[in-house]
């Protein structure tokens, strides 16, 4: 095809049709191309088919194209000119969506029998719909079954009116009447197509820029870019030169297949990261918070329950109206009944408080100015739980904290301050305060600092008490101290608008006596400042208790815990503040001086397992090494050797990584006073070493039934095999649970490889005696609460790549055959529920790769096929052993699950499944057993050992929570009110 190109630098004028001798190629100055009417040669007759606009400088600028659709493969049609045909249209569609019998007749024509169950009539008007009949229709036509008996000529009831159908005389006429009405549809959109008009005499042409490609009008084509810094280019085609018939509207004309198909995957690649970018940019995530399982109390809304069952995570595309977002909450609250009203609700620290309500069915969720992670509150718009609640920013609780005076004891004399929560209503008068102290009269002074410490305290004038909270400044948090009118002169009144006397100078603190005396007192009260020396407190304390002069040279002042026991010693020369200690605690007075600035008090114990209480205690140099720490400790607990080394106490109360830098000095490894260590026997391997526990796992061979009889046979049996587990620090096996078995201790260099780990625990005497022909007949799992925890895989990674630690334990499974798991399969226990019985087969192990995603479609998928079973007749399920559990698997619960995700919401490696290697997996054949519970007899003993030792343990807590308290109620001191509790979130990496 010949053509002509043109570059100009000045504004662009379109010469549409041209003739030339020869195809215009370089530059032109300053001129027009030749007036088609000077030739008569049809043969030279070109027309202009595109036009490149460069606006800008040579450094930089911004490219437009501009292109004659000569194929007719766009669809041409501009804003503005958006015919008439799709408004009558779109009329027409909704004229028959609004009309109820059309609707109907259109639903009982597409049955097979012409009939449907009444029950079930207003579910397919939903899902044909999207909106239910009471939304849609009922206020103006009545009830469903109503209607259909106001129509006899249309409709025909059953005799029990429980089945619908057509009349059959109306029959025919409505299959005509719809026909007809659906051709005249499809007329209407044959006879005026929107887009491209076949006349070729209208030129059609598109705009394409970096961004976007759209419509445009040629004569819109000369006012684009004017302006010296514009250059432009033309191109031309021969006007005589036609494209044959079959390339119209056909963009794979002629396009040879490898591009064709390059193309589709480009085409599809491209559609599926437009809906990812479609979710990411216009979804966003709702809480919904549910109104039946709320309650109205102290001022703000409060779950019933728990968190988790009172709010549910909805994502929602942002670009869809509320009327959408109502629907789509009906939908999923299948419980709901009557007005269901959504309100904006916020969390603030008194509660849930709702401000106002969501009017506007036909408003987007961007119009209403609903932001991503808002708080929708589901309830009928009246009351909650039968309290009738005040919405809007003017009734926000607050929460303030208020100080009054009270006497600290019966017949005392002094008075203690203390400190309570209450919510007001912000538009609340400021009086309110006296009722809820229930004091009939008073004066009230708020702080003007950020704490009581501030000292900056002003009264409120008796005129201003008919004002409200938020009229006299107050927010959240606010400090407000209420005193009564009757008090003292020496009270603690305002003079000229500044506290007269410290807060601080009302605290007390408790001292026990534990110096083994004899003394008239066992415990005295001591007026204190957290400004108080702990030396002046120590020795009031002695003369109060009437003890011996000498103690003051030779006794200390240690804290009590809520369990009663004795902390670090304080040293003397700290104020209260510096040793943080609380004002209204316990102190206790002992025997022995308090460490000295470098000194390290110190806790000890013998073993791994031990109890609050039963520790020693040792006073040494910080500068003193490991080594010396560990002979003082050895000496002064009795026991002798070498083969001992030192671990420090973890915060979970359990022993932690040892102490392997024996010449180190304690402050360098960041031991401070009041740490615990552990005196375990054995000595540490070298430098670069592991020493690992291994065991032998079997996994059990019934499970279902709890047969004790079965398991002890099976453990006294190995048991003779290959001896008992060892006394220290090694877990004994649980015969019900799991069967481990202890083989021996194995030290390894961190530098080797798992395989070489496999060769050394084949060469322990147990070991041997089971005739393990290879390694490759081995499976590695690290041992956690004496389960199976971890899988080790890929023979030739080196230990310290798998982050083991010192205190990890191995555990060898005997394999039938060899295995080679990639870094993406997962390794799971799957068992065959048995029809009729509450058990289930032998567990098998199921290879799962996630290549494609953790999903439970995906795995659904994987063990329909591992078991031969139609994917569509099975339900799976995870098992909790601690819990004793099973939590069924399904992409339904994804969708609707009640915890926060905002990303992967559809991946079992997350909440509330968190699937990993060894996780046991329950399978029930649908075609044969179609019950919905997935426990054991097993479970259900489980479950009941498990309930009997939490009300133990309540009891146990209750006990001691009585024994703390003693203290400070026979003193008659009130006790400080407990803050709310905060969620703690702890996110801990994957080192699969």
């Amino acid at each position: 095809m010949h053509s002509g190109i043109c570059m100009l630098k000045r504004k662009f004028s379109t010469v549409t049709t041209c003739t030339t001798v020869e195809p215009v190629t370089g530059w032109l100055k300053q001129q027009s191309l030749p007036n088609c009417s000077e030739l008569d040669d049809t043969e030279y007759m070109y027309d202009l088919f595109s036009v490149i606009i460069h606006k800008g400088g040579c450094y930089g600028g911004h490219y437009h194209v501009y292109i004659k659709d000569v194929d007719h493969l766009g669809n041409w049609q501009c804003q503005e000119e958006i015919s008439d045909t799709d408004l009558n249209l779109k009329a027409l569609q909704n004229e028959e969506d609004d009309d109820p019998l059309m609707i109907l007749k259109t639903i009982l024509l597409q049955e097979e029998t012409n009939q449907v169950p009444v029950d079930q009539l207003g579910q397919r008007l939903l899902k044909k719909t999207g909106i239910s009949w009471n939304k849609k229709f009922r206020k103006q036509h009545g009830p469903l079954r109503k209607f259909l008996q106001l129509h006899p000529q249309m409709f025909l009831l059953s005799t029990d009116e429980s089945t619908v159908s057509l009349l059959r005389n109306r029959f025919t006429q409505a299959s005509s009447d719809f026909q007809r009405h659906r051709e005249q549809i499809l007329h209407t959109l044959a006879s005026e197509p929107p887009g491209l008009s076949d006349s070729t005499s209208c030129p059609h042409w598109f705009d394409i820029n970096d961004s976007k490609v759209q419509p445009i009008k040629e004569k819109a084509i000369t006012q684009q870019f004017q302006g010296k810094e514009s250059a432009y280019m033309l191109f031309y085609r021969k006007a005589k030169l036609q494209r044959p018939s079959e390339a119209r509207a056909n963009p794979r004309y002629k396009v040879p297949c490898h591009l064709l198909k390059e193309m589709d995957a480009a085409n599809i690649q491209l559609q599926m990261r437009r809906a990812e970018c479609d979710s990411a940019n216009n979804n966003f995530e709702l809480h919904l918070h549910l109104g039946p399982h709320y309650r109205f109390f102290n001022g703000a809304l409060h779950p019933a329950v728990s968190q988790t069952e009172s709010m549910w995570d909805l994502t929602f595309d942002k670009r869809k109206t509320l009327g959408d977002l109502r629907q789509s909450i009906f939908q999923l609250l299948e419980f709901w009944e009557g007005d269901m009203v959504l309100s904006v609700a916020k969390r603030v620290p008194a509660g849930l408080h709702v401000y106002h309500t969501l009017d506007g069915d036909e408003l987007t969720l961007c119009e209403a100015e609903i932001a991503d992670g808002e708080d929708i509150f589901v309830w009928n718009g009246v009351e909650v739980g039968g309290v009738q609640i005040q919405t809007g920013s003017d009734c926000e609780p607050l929460l303030l904290h208020i100080l009054h005076l009270e006497m600290s004891g019966e017949g005392s004399k002094c008075e203690q301050l203390v400190e309570s929560q209450h919510v007001f209503p912000a538009n609340a008068e400021v009086g309110t305060v006296f009722t809820a102290l229930a004091i009939p009269v008073g004066i009230i002074l708020t702080n003007c600092g950020e704490s009581a410490d501030d000292e900056c305290w002003s009264a409120i004038p008796k005129e201003d008490m008919k004002k409200t909270f938020r009229e006299q400044g107050l927010r959240n948090g606010s400090l407000i101290l209420v005193q009564d009118s009757d008090s003292d002169d020496n009270s603690l009144l305002p003079r000229q608008g500044r506290w007269t006397s410290s807060v601080d100078e009302l605290n007390w603190l408790q001292v026990k006596n534990f110096c083994k005396l004899e003394s008239e007192e066992e415990q005295v009260q001591i007026a204190a400042t957290k400004h108080t020396v702990v030396f002046d407190i120590r020795i009031k304390a002695i003369k109060e208790l009437k003890l011996m002069k000498e103690l003051a040279e030779n006794s200390c002042l240690r804290p009590i815990d809520k369990n009663g026991k004795l902390l670090c010693p304080v040293p003397d020369a700290c104020t209260l503040e510096e040793a943080e200690v609380k004002m209204g605690s316990s102190l206790g007075l002992c025997l022995g001086k308090a460490p000295t600035s470098s000194q390290l008090f110190l806790f000890f114990a013998l073993g791994t397992d031990i109890h609050p209480g039963t520790e020693m205690e040792v006073i040494v140099e910080e500068t003193l090494s490991v080594r010396d720490c560990l002979k003082i400790m050895l000496e002064k607990s009795g026991q002798q050797g070498e083969m001992w080394h030192l671990r420090k106490m973890d915060w979970c109360y359990e022993a932690g990584e040892p102490l392997c830098e024996e010449d180190a000095a304690l402050k360098e490894l960041m031991i401070c006073s009041g740490d615990t260590l552990l005196l375990t026997e054995g000595k540490l391997p070298p430098p670069g070493f592991l020493k690992m526990p291994i065991w032998w796992y079997q996994p059990a061979k019934l499970t279902g039934h709890y047969e004790n009889r079965d398991h002890s046979n099976c453990a006294s049996s190995q048991g003779s095999i290959w001896g008992a587990a060892p006394t220290q620090g090694v877990p004994g096996p649980k015969p019900e649970d799991v069967s481990l078995f202890y083989l021996g201790d194995v030290e390894i260099s961190e530098e080797a490889t798992l395989v070489e780990l496999k060769s050394k625990a084949m060469a322990l005497p147990s070991v041997l005696k089971l005739a393990v022909q290879s390694t490759a007949l081995l499976r590695v799992w690290t041992l956690e609460n004496k389960h199976p925890s971890r899988l080790l895989r890929t023979d030739w990674r080196q230990l310290k790549e798998y982050r083991l630690g010192r205190k990890a334990e191995i555990c060898l499974e005997l394999l039938q055959k060899e295995e080679d798991l990639g870094p993406r399969d997962v390794l799971l226990r799957t068992q065959l529920r048995i029809p009729g019985e509450r058990a289930y087969t032998l567990a098998m192990d199921l290879v799962w790769d996630t290549t494609r995603g953790w999903t439970a479609g995906s795995l659904r998928q994987r063990v329909a096929d591992f078991y031969s079973l139609p994917v569509e007749k099975i339900e799976i399920a995870k098992y909790f052993p601690e819990k004793f559990e099973w939590l069924p698997i399904s992409s339904w619960n994804q969708q609707v699950a009640k915890r926060k995700k905002k990303k992967n919401q559809d991946t079992l490696q997350g909440g509330p499944y968190y699937l990993k290697d060894g996780d046991t997996i329950g399978i029930k054949n649908l075609l044969f057993d179609d019950d919905d519970d997935f426990s054991t007899v097993r479970d259900d003993i489980g479950k009941e050992n498990q309930k009997q030792l939490a009300l133990g343990k309540k009891k146990s807590r209750e006990v001691l929570r009585a024994q703390s308290s003693d203290v400070l109620s026979s003193a008659g001191m009130p006790t400080r009110p407990r803050g709310p509790e905060a969620s703690l979130s702890i996110h801990v990496a994957s080192f699969r």
